[in-house]
């Protein structure tokens, strides 16, 4: 089968028998180029099917208008809502977004950064992966000139904008609040990776105990990859101990989902014998039975004041906006879950 020819604009040129520089103006809405014209263009560009070359306009201009967003996952709600915030503030700027993901591999976040360099983009926002340690591909976007804003999973070791929510103050209230439901044996899901959210939220974990007296142990904490199965199997873990918990804290809603399964399935009453909550306030966590405890994680607006910051870094240019580390306050969100003398 024969492939048909990309339309150019000097397809149009010779449709409408003008110059391709006329038409390229016209596509670019010159100040130049009279209404009757552009407006001609236009329809004959529609009409054709033109698609314009946009790395062709990014090497011509120096820009394309396009943000590079890399995600571990898209099918996250969090992630999914802070590109949400992102585009709301893009759009303004007339922007458009490439959204890819890492799936937390390094050797898959060093391709995509390739990838987007080879797609013209004019920056990069990213929330780094759980395997990455490496930070050589993110300083080499840097040293050409990128735009580099980080959130949720950022490092220290890249000197640039950050927005990330208080970790530490959302585990903190969470166990502070188990241990105010009369919890006193409380247990912890994190994760293995040096990943500074979950490094927080085991800091949080671990101080909360501490300042209300009570012993860290360590076998009450568990470390996984935080999925839905994960959290199934931490539990199970659990109860094998010879006394089980009275609480279970998870560093991620998808773990605490997975040991409410497994405690309803033993028969085990949630929160009478073991109260639960988890992290982020993912969309499921209201339509549980019981609805689970959780910490917001202000995921739109972690997502507005990142692309803020990107934008700010645009405009500087050359010069480099100074880096800005912007923390907000997460939101402890109660329900029944956790509420032992609210029964």
């Amino acid at each position: 089968m024969e492939t048909k020819a990309k339309v150019t604009i000097h397809d149009i040129a010779e449709k409408l028998n003008v110059t391709a520089s006329t038409v390229s103006r016209a596509l670019n809405n010159s100040p130049r180029i009279s209404e009757v014209t552009k407006k001609a263009v236009l329809k004959a560009a529609k009409q054709m099917n033109y698609q314009p070359n946009n790395i062709a306009a990014a090497l011509r201009n120096g820009k394309s208008n396009i943000i590079g967003i890399i995600v571990p996952t898209a099918d996250r709600a969090f992630f999914a809502s802070v590109i949400r915030g992102i585009e709301e503030v893009a759009n303004t700027f007339n922007y458009k977004v490439i959204i890819s993901q890492s799936y937390d591999n390094y050797e898959k976040e060093v391709q995509t950064i390739d990838a987007l360099f080879s797609a013209r983009v004019d920056g990069i926002i990213a929330s780094i992966g759980k395997n990455t340690e490496d930070f050589a591909h993110y300083k080499n976007a840097l040293e050409k000139g990128f735009p580099l804003v980080l959130f949720d999973r950022t490092t220290d070791a890249l000197d640039v904008s950050q927005v990330m929510i208080n970790d530490y103050l959302g585990a903190y209230k969470v166990v502070e609040h188990l241990i105010e439901q009369g919890c006193k044996r409380i247990a912890h899901f994190t994760s293995p990776k040096k990943v500074s959210v979950f490094k927080e939220r085991l800091r949080g974990y671990v101080d909360a105990l501490k300042d209300n007296g009570l012993p860290y142990d360590e076998e009450l904490v568990v470390l996984s990859n935080l999925q839905l199965e994960d959290g199934r199997a931490s539990m199970e873990q659990l109860l094998q101990l010879k006394e089980m918990p009275d609480a279970v804290f998870s560093a991620s809603d998808f773990g605490a989902m997975g040991a409410m399964q497994v405690l309803k399935e033993r028969g085990i009453k949630i929160p009478e014998q073991v109260a639960l909550a988890g992290f982020s306030n993912d969309p499921f966590t209201s339509f549980t039975d019981p609805p689970l405890t959780t910490v917001d994680q202000l995921s739109l607006t972690m997502g507005r004041r990142t692309a803020e910051l990107f934008f700010q870094q645009l405009k500087a240019g050359d010069k480099r906006a100074v880096p800005q580390k912007t923390v907000l306050k997460p939101e402890l969100i109660i329900r029944k879950s956790s509420l032992k003398k609210g029964i």
